[in-house]
């Protein structure tokens, strides 16, 4: 499932320059952006809400509930990682 959580951002959510040639510059190429933005955030909410439904269910444990929780935070970190190294005009990285 984390592998396959920001695939949508990787592919949809670059906001390259690239992006909006392949488009023409229209509209269309932020619509897509949007698109992987909002598929990878509620796959994301949707890897926090359904352990904590579980753990409220008493259907596992709290170190199970810890542990998906900081495997969200891990994967939370690798996207603003990401978009923020992507973001970067130039082939250096500033900060």
């Amino acid at each position: 499932m984390y592998v396959l959580v920001p695939m949508p951002y990787l592919f949809f959510g670059s906001g390259s320059s690239s992006s909006a040639s392949i488009y023409g510059g229209s509209s269309m190429a932020s619509g897509w952006i949007d698109a992987g933005k909002f598929l990878t955030g509620f796959s994301a909410i949707g890897s926090i809400a359904v352990p904590a439904i579980l753990f409220h269910a008493q259907k596992i444990t709290a170190g199970a509930l810890w542990t998906e929780l900081a495997a969200v935070v891990v994967l939370g970190a690798t996207v603003f990682a990401f978009d923020f190294f992507n973001s970067s005009d130039s082939g250096y990285y500033t900060y």
